[in-house]
Order: structure tokens, then sequence, then C-alpha cells
């Protein structure tokens, strides 16, 4: 059986959060510890502090996996003589490499911002702030007839999400020629002597960033020995990611009664609201953690109400002043939920990658610092 490293892991949270979708100003990734190293256990937790890496030690995880990082900012020293510098030794010297997903999970299609938005039941979601557009290629493979289905089931889950539509391709018949050459095993055809094979041509739009993916997939699925393929630049807009999400309710409801529902859908020790309790809220704005500085774009994108975590005084009377109503749901339990979805998530992709000895556990010992 096979057993990851820790940069198997990476490989793997990045295909979940790809690290080019982060803010310029954060710092995901391995934070410490050896990329080569083995890797049996892993917990998932939302911040690396002293409670969740004695945590990670006392399970004998080489790895943990964090939403918060432990290093956001160059260090110029590590002294053990501090909190943090004396936390970075004490996993090192445990061998408990650290990494972390953070706005690139918040932005990520499938991320923490979706995850929330499903959690306080809202559908038809778009993300609230715009910051990257997915740039995409055209990949165009040439493929046997009889190969065609099994081509097109190892590409279909890289191909871009067009709208509301998935699985785009286009194929079109023709004839491959081709004349082996000494050396050659050829799939069809003899050395030496012109192949004419009838073929489909096989072309769909991928996201620039799977490109090495796809092209490894492709190989593993195709039953050529040197696969014939082109990829194109293009011009055309991708999926637009980005922070926060915009959404619908089901039915609408008053500010008050969704308050006390997020209060129970997020088991969240109580929450604050600014508005007027009886107003109609249908149109929801979000942003997990601390989202308040996406007021202006919940209210120019029409939202009944922002939810998000850390509001503060002004930022509230802001948002009276714009009409805008807010819930401050709190930091830790708008978050606190990418922890078991991560664990399941790395959990379905180990197996699925082979690493079945692997094991992912939730860190269990984290609490909100906030006491009510």
């Amino acid at each position: 059986m096979k057993t990851p490293k820790v940069a198997d892991i990476v490989g793997i949270i990045n295909k979940i959060a790809p690290v080019t979708l982060a803010e310029t100003w954060d710092n995901p990734g391995l934070q410490i510890g050896d990329p080569a190293a083995d890797v049996s256990r892993i917990m998932v937790a939302l911040d690396p502090t002293p409670d969740v890496v004695d945590s990670a030690i006392a399970a004998s995880c080489q790895l943990l996996v964090t939403h918060h990082p432990l290093i956001f900012k160059p260090l110029k020293s590590i002294s053990t003589a501090t909190p943090h510098g004396a936390l970075i030794q004490k996993a090192i010297r445990a061998g408990v490499s650290i990494v972390t997903l953070h706005t690139n999970y918040d932005i990520a299609d499938g991320g923490l911002n979706d995850l929330l938005a499903r959690k306080i039941g809202l559908s038809q979601c778009v993300p609230l702030k715009v910051t990257t557009t997915c740039e995409l290629v055209k990949l165009v493979v040439f493929v046997p007839m009889n190969h065609l289905e099994k081509l097109r089931s190892a590409l279909f889950p890289f191909a871009a999400i067009q709208g509301n539509y998935r699985d785009c391709s286009f194929a079109a018949d023709g004839v491959g020629t081709f004349t082996p050459l000494d050396g050659a095993e050829p799939y069809v055809g003899e050395v030496g002597v012109l192949a004419e094979v009838p073929e489909e041509r096989f072309e769909l739009l991928v996201p620039r960033f799977q490109v090495s993916r796809v092209v490894k997939a492709l190989l593993a699925a195709h039953p050529y020995e040197e696969p014939a393929f082109d990829i194109y630049p293009l011009l055309n807009d991708g999926e637009k990611l980005g922070l926060g999400r915009i959404g619908h309710l089901p039915q609408s409801l008053t500010l008050a009664e969704y308050a006390g529902q997020l209060k129970i859908v997020l088991s969240a020790p109580a929450l604050r609201y600014v508005g007027d309790p009886t107003a109609t809220i249908s149109k929801v704005a979000l942003c997990s953690g601390s989202g308040s500085s996406l007021l202006r774009e919940a209210v120019r994108s029409g939202a009944d109400v922002l939810v998000t975590g850390d509001v503060k005084y002004h930022e509230a009377r802001d948002a009276e002043d714009q009409g805008l109503a807010l819930i401050d749901a709190g930091h830790f339990p708008t978050e606190i939920i990418m922890v078991n979805e991560i664990t399941q998530r790395l959990d379905r992709a180990l197996v699925k990658a082979g690493y079945v000895n692997c094991q992912v556990e939730a860190c269990r010992t984290e609490s909100d610092p906030f006491r009510i």
C-alpha cells in the first residue's frame, strides 16, 4: 500500500483550493515541515493553536491541515522565548508539518463560502466580490472512435463549467494518418507502413491551472503510444471566482426569524444583528470569518442582509445608513464548519489516489475564544 508524502497531500489540497486563487496578502500552503516526509495520520483544524498542535502530536499525526495560517508575514526571527516561536519549534521537533488553505479555500468553487451558503439555506449563489476570472484553454485530442467514451470519462472531471452546464465537449469524425518508425509499438498499423485510422476530434475547455493534470489524465486514458493533442489559449471569460456569496432563501423570513435560524444551524451561543427585526429577508449576502469589508458589495448587489462575523460598531452604523441588515454570527461559527468538510474531502481523495493506509481525523479540542 502506498504511503503519501507531505507534498502529495499539498497536491490534493491544491486541487480543492488552488493556491493561485489566494489574496496577494495571504500565505497559504506548506507552512513548516518536510515535503518528502511520510504521512500516515492527518489532523484537520481551524486554527494552528498550541492546543491543536498538542492534539495532533497526541494523535501521532505527521500533518496538521488548518484554515488559518501559522505564518502570515515573513519572519525576521524565530525565538522560542515567544509563544509563536515556541509553537513552531514544538511542531518541528514532533515531526508535525503544517499546511494551510486560507483565502484560496474561501474563494474556490465548492470552498468555505459555498459550504456556508448551503449551511444557511441559500441557493443560486454567485460570488459577492469577483477577484479572479478563471483563464481557459481549449484542449483538442484525436482518438480512435472506440476509445472516445473512455477518454471522455477521464477528461470530463477537468472540464470547465459553463454557466449552469458541465461536461461540455464537442466531437467530430475524421481520418488520422501516421507511419510508425523503427522502435515504435503502434496501437494500430505496422512499422514503416502509412496507416489511416478513423478517429474522433474531441475538444473541451479546461481551466489553465488544470493543464498539467488534464494532460496526465489524457496520456493515461489514450491507447496511443504518442497521442496527438493541441492546447489553445483563449480570450473567452471563464468561471468568475471571488470572496463571499450572494444567493436566495427558499422562502422569505423576517430578520429576527432568520437570525434565530442561523443561531441554531451554526451552533452559535449567541449572535448580533443590525436592522428592523420585522424586515423581510429573501436575498442574502455572506462572507465567512471577517467580511464586513464587503458591505458595499452587498448593498450594490441588492442583498437584504449580510451574514458575516467580526462586525465593528462603525460598520454597523454604516450598514444602518445604507439600509442593509447585518447578522454577525461570529468568526468561529462561520468557519469551524470547514473542519468536517475538509476531513471528508481529504479522506475521499486519499482513497481515490490509493493511499488507503493514511487516516484523516477532525480536531475536536477547538472552541470559540469568546464567551457569552
